[in-house]
């Protein structure tokens, strides 16, 4: 018996209006397709929209569909997508609610009424306000179809941890609510050596595919990457905590700037303890029932007028601080072609000049000088030398650049080629 072809899958356009594309043969829009295989791997999707007609040879088809917008001449649009609302002529978020028979927020509690027949959910006013024109699935689509044809960007990096088990801090993430910030914290985390990522309740789940394309290869950080359920599950086994926090909290706990409660970590990890930093929610940051959990708070110096960080900067800021006490770092990357970077001047393959070779270049610039009459008035000579000298010694001059400066002396001096020999005239 021949299994069921299918290597070809169409898109069909319901008759309700406004009207839908859908997967043929089903009531799947394309926009549920082009949501499942972005907010997930594409077999995670196609697994979760359990459909027999859908799979990664037909998934192209739905794919080119949103992302040549071809709903345009079809006068179709998805639920959700931003194309929708702009055919309905939904130009603020007072139309939106208007245009529906009820805003449910949150369990309920919170319900918006409207003038039309359908009923829509939101989790929380403040997403409603950021969501409710809807998604450029279109852009979504061209994302996907990138991951179908080459795979995850940097999917291929592995990495490793740059410490053992419990010598760095621990980075403890509060209800992370964007995937994508989870992403660019580990970027950030591999980027200044702090191997030891915790999650509690992520709201999009765990593991999460959006969060390693914004990872943008920190893989190892992702992979191991740990999720709980909650704040005193992902602290059990730390020794000595902190809070970062940008309000003024009513508690009576020492308050650390990030230098401090970095030295503070790394004298306690070299006791043999175990330490983390806990940072809030993208939206409001940690509750003071939270914070109380800590041994200290963390303030970092900014504008006191605008202090709210982004998640990841405020991570970023962190591991800085981690890495700039850490004796064995590297300014910049360091390959199989390129050696560790240390503060002042790069000198590469060169070597700075001897006094020796100083010398001979001082009275060789000297004895130019006095020939073509420099020293005038002569007593003043002395002074001049010293001046000169004192310039160059400070310069930290390589052997190289003492022989380039010997050439520019003698070429001004005698001239170069026919000139040095007198054929040529100067002008």
């Amino acid at each position: 018996m021949q299994p069921p072809d299918t290597s070809a899958l169409s898109i069909q356009i319901s008759a309700t209006s406004p009207a839908v594309p859908n997967i043929a043969g089903s009531s799947v829009a394309v926009s549920e397709v082009i949501h499942a295989c972005h907010s997930a791997t594409i077999d995670q999707g196609l697994a979760a929209l359990n459909l027999a007609c859908l799979t990664r040879d037909t998934l192209d088809t739905v794919l080119q569909y949103c992302a040549e917008v071809r709903c345009i001449p079809d006068q179709a649009s998805c639920p959700g997508c931003k194309r929708r609302t702009e055919m309905l002529g939904l130009e603020t978020l007072d139309q939106y609610i208007l245009h529906h028979k009820e805003v449910v927020v949150g369990d309920g509690a919170i319900r918006l009424q409207g003038q039309g027949v359908a009923t829509v959910s939101t989790p929380c006013l403040e997403t409603l306000a950021k969501q409710w024109s809807g998604e450029n699935y279109w852009f979504w689509a061209r994302r996907v179809i990138r991951k179908l044809r080459h795979g995850i960007r940097r999917a291929e990096m592995q990495g490793e941890a740059v410490a053992g088990e419990g010598e760095t801090p621990s980075v403890i993430l509060m209800e992370p609510q964007l995937a994508d910030n989870i992403g660019m914290v580990a970027r950030a985390c591999a980027n200044f050596g702090l191997d030891d990522l915790r999650l509690v309740n992520p709201r999009d789940g765990w593991p999460n595919e959006k969060a390693r394309i914004a990872a943008s290869g920190a893989n190892y950080i992702i992979d191991d990457a740990r999720a709980f359920a909650s704040l005193d599950d992902s602290i059990a086994d730390l020794n000595w905590l902190c809070a970062t926090t940008a309000r003024q909290r009513d508690l009576r706990k020492p308050v650390m700037t990030p230098e401090q409660a970095i030295a503070e970590m790394r004298a306690r990890i070299g006791r043999g303890e175990r330490c983390g930093i806990l940072f809030g929610r993208e939206r409001n940051g940690l509750e003071t029932s939270e914070v109380a959990n800590a041994d200290a708070l963390v303030m970092i110096p900014v504008n006191s007028r605008f202090a709210s960080l982004n998640l990841a900067q405020a991570v970023l800021l962190m591991g800085y601080e981690w890495m700039r006490g850490d004796p064995g770092r590297s300014l910049g990357r360091v390959t199989t072609f390129e050696k560790p970077m240390a503060e002042g001047v790069n000198m590469g393959r060169d070597r700075s000049a001897t006094k020796e070779e100083l010398l001979g270049f001082f009275e060789h610039l000297e004895r130019e000088l006095a020939a073509l009459g420099f020293f005038n008035p002569e007593h003043r000579r002395p002074t001049v030398i010293q001046n000169i000298r004192t310039l160059f010694s400070r310069s930290n001059v390589t052997e190289q650049e003492v022989r380039t400066l010997r050439g520019i002396v003698a070429t001004l001096a005698q001239g170069k080629g026919a000139r040095r020999k007198g054929k040529l005239e100067v002008p």
